[in-house]
């Protein structure tokens, strides 16, 4: 196995406005959204990464990234001893550049002389918007024996998913021949592959390029400056321009991935974790998810009937039932409340005693659900107060909708961060 942590730099994708993730992404970058209650979705590249032994990392932001910066700030330390580091690369404007971020060639290229700086021979480029444990590792020594320029790693999709992805065709040496950016239905019959006996049984026979790249340094410097100086994204420009002149190869990966594109994925694989045993699976000791380490007490619960959820620390729940739920930090939950099918991310500070007296007499609602609330197929953001007896009830038979409080999107209710919604 490689000893990764002197010969590879990563790179992690802050993406750009995330404005399918919207009303999330309103006053956060999309890598700083909240998921499965205690984490943010940085958290899962930069685990990945350090779980793999890569421990040089830098984060490219450009959008609201105020709140990712203090998450990575509060976060992650290395020890005095170690090379590690997690560094944020804002855009910055420059003499030769006034511009933001173009795409994601764009901001690497942009990076390229902070990073050039240090001592390496790989990079390994990752979005940080994606939900999956994969070794690295295992994708490196992969490349190496390849003899690859450049390695994709690569995910069987359906025909179903496989227009929303650039799909490639290999040897049989794993070596790509052939790439297309978001195929139309018509021509897929040309596009598919031998993915192995158990996928084709899924139905799952294209490969889709994941957005996880390794390239080698010298060649990641000759695409990006002297031969597409003007490209400004790898999928839709530099991926299919290298693979006549450089070896491509491909790295099959058959574990859990999911790509947080919109309010519904986002919603369902969060829900998905409280399945008995979830595909992306949280209580694993080689592969632990990493986040802020917070002092909190722990969750306090009184009379409820839990089925099926995630209670994170902090919570005070008294409701009487939960199910299929996602509970974050610090979330208040009422006598006499149902919650069923929702992800409830919880709030950013307790209230005193003294406020919470003065927000009755003003007929405020208490941060966090209040009592006997009715709620369904619904995301509430962080920091919102839902007053007494509130019904919200998600589903198919919602049209989208926008309003200042919350959104409907694909039948989910989105209530916005720091909503105030009256009893009744």
């Amino acid at each position: 196995m490689s000893n990764p942590s002197k010969s590879v730099v990563a790179v992690i994708l802050g993406g750009g406005a995330g404005t399918r993730l919207s009303p999330l992404t309103t006053s956060r970058s999309k890598p700083a959204v909240p998921i499965a209650g205690k984490y943010r979705l940085v958290d899962i590249p930069i685990s990945n990464c350090i779980n793999s032994g890569i421990n040089r990392m830098f984060v490219l932001t450009q959008f609201n990234s105020a709140s990712l910066n203090q998450h990575i700030k509060n976060t992650y330390h290395f020890s005095a001893f170690s090379t590690g580091f997690v560094d944020i690369l804002a855009a910055e404007q420059t003499p030769d550049n006034s511009g933001w971020f173009q795409g994601t060639a764009d901001a690497v290229k942009q990076s390229l002389r902070h990073i050039s700086t240090l001592d390496f021979e790989y990079v390994l480029i990752l979005s940080g918007d994606q939900l999956y444990q994969m070794n690295f590792v295992e994708m490196l020594d992969a490349h190496k024996k390849n003899g690859a320029d450049i390695s994709i790693a690569t995910i069987p999709v359906n025909e179903k998913d496989a227009p929303e992805f650039g799909i490639m065709k290999t040897n049989d040496e794993s070596i790509i021949t052939s790439f297309v950016e978001k195929p139309k239905k018509d021509i897929l019959s040309d596009w598919t592959s031998d993915t192995g006996e158990e996928m084709l049984k899924e139905g799952k026979p294209y490969l889709a390029s994941m957005g996880i790249y390794i390239f080698n340094k010298n060649v990641l410097k000759e695409l990006l400056n002297d031969k597409h100086p003007h490209a400004t994204d790898f999928g839709k420009e530099i991926i299919p321009n290298s693979i006549l002149d450089y070896v491509v190869s491909s790295y099959q990966y058959n574990g859990y991935w999911t790509d947080i594109g919109n309010i519904y994925s986002f919603f369902e694989a969060n829900l998905e974790l409280t399945d008995d045993i979830p595909k992306f699976n949280l209580f694993d000791n080689a592969k632990a998810i990493y986040s802020r380490a917070r002092m909190l007490p722990p969750a306090k619960i009184s009379g409820t009937t839990l089925e099926k959820s995630l209670i994170a620390e902090g919570s005070i729940i008294s409701a009487s039932r939960l199910e299929t739920c996602v509970v974050g930090i610090r979330a208040r939950i009422g006598h006499g409340t149902t919650v069923n099918s929702s992800y409830i991310m919880g709030n950013d500070y307790y209230e005193t005693l003294t406020q919470m007296e003065e927000n009755k007499v003003n007929n405020i609602p208490l941060m966090g659900i209040g009592e006997r609330c009715f709620i369904k197929n619904a995301i509430i953001d962080k920091n919102c107060r839902i007053g007494n007896d509130v019904r919200i009830n998600g589903g198919s038979h919602l049209a989208n909708f926008e309003h200042e409080l919350y959104s409907i999107k694909d039948g989910v209710v989105v209530v916005k961060k720091g909503a105030i919604i009256p009893n009744g």
